[in-house]
């Protein structure tokens, strides 16, 4: 049976899903990594192909018509199905779950992918799978997306504020940032802390621009109406930072994954701040459809998701 020149693509029906999902092309797409006029221009293209009025729009949002809700429902099946013989087809391709490139930040591959590949690899001899060959590529956040996007990478891991258009993305793990300093230092005998204000007016050590860490504090004390004052020193790994705290440096602003030993072991103290809550979602990040690729990829982020996110397999603290 040949199909009409009507049939729209699955990539039109899944945009007609998010706006039946989330009721406005705005949220539709950031949830499909599209901007609010090009989820518009898709709906249009797909009632033009259809010749079905879809969505009605409204100053409330968008709603689905009679029409658009049928079709919205057999698109659903219809994906559905796709993703079963997406994954169908990968059980018959070796490639698919031979080899996993990987890109992912530095604060993930450093403190959280090796209990993942471990754990994940340890699954498959049990399950009598061949596990797959990875090979991971460690930078910041924005190295990250930029592979991701350019397909040098099938899965990526960024710990960034915000998800750029063009991929989707699944939480993988909680994270906090600290402000920590030497024991010495004139911040670790404050019982109240430190204030936002007095944080943004220190030079204090940092990751190089484009790190997802340095991002995320800079939005937060946007946030609160504060601008970061110059760093003291810039550098490009978490590590590098922590040994310059160490060093007797300035304070600095860091993944609590990073320096758990060193506050645990009295190297390190954590100041708190008052009024500036850090906690953060890490990121699995991929392109194309929303359901992660059959094959290698999803057999890693569904180990990561039953060990609870951790490279330990306890679950991470409640947020």
């Amino acid at each position: 049976m040949t199909l009409s020149q009507r049939m729209p693509d699955l990539a039109a029906l899944e945009v007609l899903l998010a706006v039946a999902r989330t009721g406005t092309l705005s949220a539709a797409g950031r949830e499909s990594g599209l901007t609010q006029q090009a989820v518009s221009a898709r709906l249009a293209a797909l009632e033009a192909r259809t010749g079905v009025r879809l969505a009605t729009r409204t100053t409330r949002g968008t709603r689905l018509t009679r029409e658009g809700v049928v079709v919205a429902q057999w698109a659903d099946r219809l994906i559905r199905l796709a993703e079963e013989v997406d994954a169908g087809l990968a059980t018959l391709r070796d490639d698919s779950r031979s080899r996993l490139r990987v890109s992912a930040s530095l604060t993930i591959a450093e403190h959280l992918l090796p209990g993942w590949l471990v754990g994940c690899q340890a699954a498959a001899v049990r399950e009598g799978r061949t596990p797959p060959e990875v090979v991971l590529t460690a930078g910041n956040s924005d190295q990250v997306i930029e592979q991701v996007l350019a397909g040098a990478a099938d899965l990526g891991f960024t710990e960034g504020p915000t998800v750029p258009a063009g991929v989707h993305s699944r939480v993988v793990a909680h994270d906090e940032l600290v402000l920590v300093v030497p024991p010495d230092h004139r911040w670790a005998r404050r019982a109240g802390g430190v204030t936002a204000a007095e944080l943004a007016g220190t030079a204090m050590v940092t990751r190089e621009r484009g790190s997802g860490t340095r991002d995320f504090f800079t939005a937060a004390l946007r946030r609160a109406g504060f601008e970061p004052a110059p760093p003291a020193l810039e550098l490009s790994t978490t590590a590098a930072v922590r040994a310059a705290v160490l060093a007797g440096g300035a304070p600095a602003v860091v993944s609590r994954l990073a320096v758990e030993d060193d506050l645990r072991a009295g190297r390190l103290r954590h100041v708190p701040l008052p009024g500036l809550t850090l906690p953060r979602d890490l990121l699995a990040i991929w392109t194309g459809p929303r359901t992660p690729p059959a094959g290698a990829v999803r057999t890693l982020l569904g180990h990561i998701h039953s060990v609870g996110g951790s490279a330990s397999g306890q679950p991470p603290a409640a947020r």
